[in-house]
């Protein structure tokens, strides 16, 4: 186990690299199956949930050749079975994506139900049994909570989603793709990731449209074939930078970005007083004072993104005057801000509202990482805080965040990742 420590107070300056987006690949990789073929992918994260979905992949069956850091074959020919067993879904929500994929695939999956970032309360999958349902599958939730989907033919169907879930969307989409006949997801989500699913899928030739609205239309194919597919840029791990900066001070290029997919954080970062330009495929931020404060509303894409919620927090701890932040996707996403206060933040949490009293400054203190973006938030907060701040659980920051260290020091921040190490034994914990 490992720990980040962070002496805070630098200012940054030069550029920041995006990598590949973590949502796309967690739905493209396990789309790769789909086909009885060779798929290549550039621009993949090097992150630990990726790497867990590569492991998946070859327990089913199929080849994972690295081409370089960021590139990948997948080679499905030989994929036969169509059980992921919970050891492997645990580490990560994604991996329900499996139960879509190998239902195209196959006509049938059992997938442990999965694990991931824990927000105070079980993440439901019903939308996307009800989805696999209306395509002819018969769903059970069998003994160890394995979810187990089995159809002699997948059907085009009219599915109407009754809350906007990304994840029921993606799964419809992987086992609609190879149904007979069209399906029409209606009330879909729209994030930029669907859209590269959408855009992956169809040059394996399928025929979907209407991916980035709340309709998509589905005609399926009765076989896909390989190709060559570059992710999207990671539109949270830009925004992460984005407010890292704005918090940090100073001026940063954040490049290899979509900025169209950016807008909801720019626009809160320009009401913060913070200077954004935008360029081509990069945005820089500059800050050389204390943010203004401003009111942040979570929505679905195109509205603010929850995965960016915690960043924001740090920055408003910090703005001139009073700042309220409405939650409105997740329950008990709040649960770092108690991190936060051990740094000094005023923060009052009322179910899915937090009122954020900003204060000048935020202190050094051992921390950690409740989940992925908390974690990231934590991070963010020790390059502003006075003094060293200490973060554990590193293990989640990981999972969605490339070389976050070394991206930062690029910069001039002071951060370095250091082992663990039990005082009494001077053994390093593992």
């Amino acid at each position: 186990m490992d720990k980040l420590v962070i002496n805070g107070g630098n200012t940054l300056h030069g550029k920041i690299d995006i990598s590949g987006a973590k949502n796309a690949a967690l739905a493209i990789v396990p789309a790769a199956i789909l086909t009885c073929d060779v798929c290549r992918i550039e621009n993949i994260p090097n992150i630990s949930d990726v790497s867990i979905m590569f492991r998946i992949l070859s327990e089913l069956g199929a080849s994972v050749r690295p081409i370089d850091a960021n590139t990948v074959e997948i080679d499905s020919r030989n994929v036969q079975f169509f059980t992921v067993p919970y050891e492997l879904t645990k580490h990560l929500r994604a991996s329900y994506y499996f139960i879509g994929a190998l239902l195209g695939r196959f006509g049938k999956a059992r997938v442990a139900m999965p694990g991931g970032c824990n927000f105070g309360g079980v993440r439901p999958i019903d939308q996307h049994v009800k989805g696999f349902e209306l395509l002819g599958s018969k769903v059970t939730i069998e003994e160890n909570a394995i979810v187990n989907a089995v159809s002699d033919q997948l059907i085009g169907s009219a599915i109407y989603l009754d809350t906007v879930s990304v994840g029921a969307t993606i799964n419809i989409m992987l086992a609609a793709a190879r149904a007979k006949g069209l399906t029409v997801i209606e009330n879909a989500a729209k994030e930029p990731h669907i859209v590269d699913l959408a855009n992956f899928l169809n040059t394996m030739g399928a025929d979907i449209r209407g991916a980035g609205t709340d309709v998509i239309k589905i005609h399926g194919v009765s076989e896909l074939h390989g190709c060559t597919y570059s992710i999207i840029p990671d539109q949270i791990e830009a925004g992460t930078y984005m407010v890292a900066a704005a918090a940090a001070g100073g001026d940063v290029l954040i490049n290899n970005v979509i900025p169209k997919h950016l807008e909801s954080i720019t626009a809160k970062l320009v009401e913060c007083g913070v200077e954004v330009e935008e360029f081509d495929e990069s945005i820089l931020i500059k800050s050389d004072g204390r943010p203004r404060h401003c009111n942040v509303k979570t929505m679905p894409h195109p509205g603010f993104p929850t995965d960016m919620q915690p960043q924001i927090a740090v920055l408003l701890s910090i703005a001139e005057g009073t700042s309220i932040i409405n939650e409105s996707v997740w329950d008990s996403r709040f649960r770092y801000v108690e991190q936060l206060t051990h740094m000094g933040a005023s923060i009052k949490v009322d179910g899915k509202m937090a009122v954020i009293q900003g204060v000048e400054h935020l202190k050094g203190a051992p921390v950690k990482a409740d989940d992925l973006r908390a974690g990231a938030a934590m991070v963010i907060a020790g390059l502003v805080a006075s003094g060293t701040t200490e973060v554990e659980n590193v293990v989640y920051i990981d999972r969605g965040y490339e070389d976050i260290v070394g991206k930062l020091r690029s910069v001039g921040a002071d951060i370095q990742r250091v082992p663990i190490v039990d005082p009494d034994t001077r053994v390093r914990v593992s």
